[in-house]
């Protein structure tokens, strides 16, 4: 627990926090953590937050490489990782000075997950060093000596005296970024051995990144919104042309690997040095706002060798000294205050019939930065509505509604009246979570219909004037949950239907003989309902002659139109398992398509898209994706397309949003053939008789090395070769790589590979 004096814990997540805080830890405190996994398994151990009595109070972390790292004082320690499927934490006080402590989070990566990208084999690397970084931390010592901390690889140390009190200082070689601290001292640790006071850093050559400059501007995470590059070693550095002002960032999206993939943010310009850092992030949890001191920013992304996520895109601008930033306002909330100077407060409530989570009013501290996040305003899980009209959300709507809850919400109208309910998202642990509609106040009143998974359900309504909302949710997992909008209406008029999601509506009189239609948006089609729907009186009710239109992204279809947009099913929300969806786009005689890939996400090996060049699946195969990796666009050599979709029985993603173009083919060339992924063109003349040729990135082998040749029926000679990670073959030249089959996505099972490496004679 967060607030325990120690305990084994066993989730595959979690937070592990020094007593009592975020207030002072205690005195003479002695306290063991061990967090286990299961054999194989490995730790990430992310701090955000440190503060210790220097030399005095202390945490040791046993279970990584070194074996005991020692950690105290004020600054955030870099993230340990096991190299067991254990880590212990222990943490000393002594009888005085009394800090906030330290709060980390935990992650279990499970051994699966290192099958993944495979390996990069770089020339001239020394691997075999790979965790030998000798005697750092705080590996106990009886002496008034430090052990040596020798020199980082690509870097010099400067300093030489390892006895008590004395300091060395670090820095690398052009190009390569240093991560950890600058300069270490030592120190004696809880009276009994001498240690550095932090690991020795270690210099990562930049991989990606730049230099930017004010008044403001965006950039993003290597290939956003697809995975982010494994092994990457990112610096950007904001400088502000005024130099009277700072820097504010704020995420537009965010979403590293937790606990292995992270982005540090440090104020200034001194890259990786530890007393700067603001932040360090992982996950997908990060402030509203981060705002630096001074007119620098620095951001260091570093990903492990596994499989990434989308990352970031980070909005950027010059804002006065001295500020915090304009953290925004809550949805469904109310802000009382427009200052964000140091010392500014700002008030915030939440609207009528919300209830409020977080902190009621923060504070812009001296270090410009904002006490808490601004809070957010969600639906209670116990309320009457007596309104005419409301919407009922699920707790915390729509980031997940959490565990063991048991919700009762009554609407009630006047008497004589009747209620409508309008789902507008629903999405539910499928068969363990429910919500149950009963017509009446009491336990024991009619159901209506009893909801769980994840199809929207159709409209209701009631017989009477009062409804009854019941929801359920276990111990364990769940969903997005729901969005339902409610209104009463008189016996003489239909309930109001809402506008369906995806679509347009038109008709906004419910009175007895009026009718509404419904449009739905590019791409989808209407899977409920038709398009026009009258209010009528059937059987003594008045009531919609048809269920309300629903529009939705179909599995397959056939089309003709001259451009449009092919999206999966279930767009913008995750697609279903077990697939099967077939789409044919058909241009008219002697003209091409192409078509665009806008978003693509699919789970990577399993959920599988083909494109073939023709009218079906026997036509010749331009290209399989999955995961995130897909080509900019593709083009046919006839009037035809192939499209087909499979998803296998578990696990699903966002999928994808297609646009297709009927192109002319023009008098004297060939379209463009495109840019292999992982590879290169040479040439940019696609007239009748050119040719273009293309090369891999290192690792990779084209698929036919032949020249396209632009022929006279203005097709090019054949399709566009792919560059592929193989199994074995021979490697020649004195430096080269070698990627792991697929790479970077999973390689197969079942493999034996071998690589042949062959260098100039004499050489080894």
């Amino acid at each position: 627990a967060e607030d325990a004096c120690g305990g084994t814990m066993r989730g595959s997540s979690g937070i592990i926090s020094s007593p009592n805080f975020p207030n002072e830890y205690h005195n003479n405190a002695d306290c063991t953590w061990t967090i286990v996994a299961e054999p194989g398994d490995t730790i990430s151990l992310i701090f955000t937050d440190f503060q210790m009595e220097e030399k005095y109070d202390y945490l040791e972390v046993e279970g990584s490489e070194p074996a005991t790292i020692g950690l105290s004082g004020m600054n955030i320690p870099p993230p340990v990782i096991s190299n067991k499927n254990w880590l212990r934490l222990h943490f000393v006080t002594d009888s005085n000075h009394r800090y906030r402590g330290f709060s980390a989070h935990y992650q279990v990566k499970k051994a699966i997950d290192f099958k993944s990208r495979g390996f990069k084999l770089f020339p001239g690397k020394d691997n075999s060093n790979k965790f030998s970084i000798l005697n750092e931390g705080g590996i106990k010592q009886a002496s008034n000596l430090c052990p040596d901390p020798g020199e980082p690889e690509n870097g010099k140390r400067i300093g030489s005296d390892f006895s008590l009190g004395a300091t060395v200082q670090f820095s690398c070689d052009e190009d390569y970024v240093l991560q950890g601290s600058k300069s270490i001292t030592c120190q004696r640790i809880a009276e009994v051995f001498a240690a550095w006071s932090d690991h020795r850093p270690v210099c990562k050559v930049k991989t990606c990144g730049s230099n930017l400059q004010g008044p403001g501007g965006t950039f993003t995470s290597p290939n956003f919104p697809f995975q982010y590059d494994s092994n990457a070693q990112c610096v950007w550095v904001i400088t502000a042309i005024n130099t009277n002002k700072v820097i504010q960032i704020n995420f537009e999206e965010f979403d590293l690997e937790i606990g292995y993939d992270t982005l540090t943010i440090g104020d200034g310009g001194e890259v990786g040095d530890p007393k700067t850092v603001l932040q360090v992030l992982t996950g997908s949890f990060v402030p509203d706002l981060i705002v630096s001191m001074s007119n620098q920013m620095w951001l260091h992304l570093q990903t492990d060798e596994s499989v990434g996520s989308i990352g970031f895109k980070v909005n950027y601008k010059e804002i006065e000294k001295e500020s915090c930033g304009d953290p925004g306002t809550p949805l469904y909330g109310i802000r009382e205050g427009d200052g964000f100077s140091n010392r500014d407060v700002l008030r915030f409530e939440c609207q009528f019939g919300f209830e409020l989570i977080g902190e009621k009013s923060i504070i812009c501290q001296e270090n410009n930065q904002w006490s808490a996040n601004i809070p957010i305003c969600i639906f209670p899980c116990l309320s009457n509505f007596t309104a005419p009209m409301g919407t009922v959300l699920s707790p915390d709507y729509p980031e997940g509604y959490g565990n063991n809850l048991n919700c009762i919400w009554t609407i009630i109208s006047d008497p004589g009246s009747r209620i409508h309910l309008s789902f507008n998202d629903f999405d539910l642990e499928s068969q363990f979570d429910f919500l149950a509609v009963k017509d009446g106040d009491s336990p024991d009143s009619p159901i209506i219909g009893t909801f769980t998974g994840a199809e929207v359900p159709s409209h209701l309504t009631s017989n009477g004037h009062i409804l009854r909302l019941e929801f359920q949710a276990d111990h364990s997992m769940s969903g997005r949950g729901f969005n339902i909008t409610y209104n009463t209406f008189g016996h003489n008029e239909c309930p109001d239907p809402g506008v369906p999601i995806n679509a347009r509506r038109f008709g906004d009189n419910f009175q007895l003989g009026s009718s509404i239609s419904v449009i739905c948006e590019e791409g989808f089609i209407k899977t409920q309902g038709t398009e026009t729907i009258t209010c009528m009186l059937v059987d003594g009710k008045v009531m919609w002659s048809g269920p309300i239109p629903k529009c939705g992204a179909p599995c397959g279809g056939h089309f003709s139109s001259p451009s449009g947009v092919i999206l999966s099913p279930g767009w913008p929300g995750y697609y279903k398992d077990s697939l099967n969806c077939e789409w044919v786009i058909e241009a008219e005689p002697g003209h091409s398509i192409k078509i665009t890939f806008e978003r693509f996400q699919t789970e990577l090996n399993y959920d599988v898209l083909e494109v073939h060049d023709g009218p079906n699946l026997l036509s010749p195969l331009l290209g399989s994706y999955n995961g995130t990796q897909v080509p900019q666009f593709l083009f046919s050599s006839s009037n035809f397309i192939y499209l087909l979709f499979t998803t296998d029985n578990s696990r699903s993603n966002n999928g994808f949003k297609i646009h297709y173009e009927s192109v002319t083919v023009n008098t004297y060339s060939c379209l463009d053939p495109g840019i292999p992924v992982h590879g290169r063109r040479y040439g940019h003349d696609f007239s009748i008789g050119s040719t273009v040729s293309f090369s891999c990135d290192p690792g990779y082998r084209l698929s036919h090395e032949e020249p396209l040749l632009c022929e006279k029926n203005h097709w090019w000679s054949h399709p566009l070769p792919t560059c592929d990670a193989l199994c074995g073959g021979d490697v020649r030249g004195p430096s080269g790589t070698i990627l792991s089959p697929g790479y970077p996505d999973l390689y197969p099972n079942s493999l034996n590979c071998t690589w042949t490496v062959d260098v100039t004679h004499g050489k080894g």
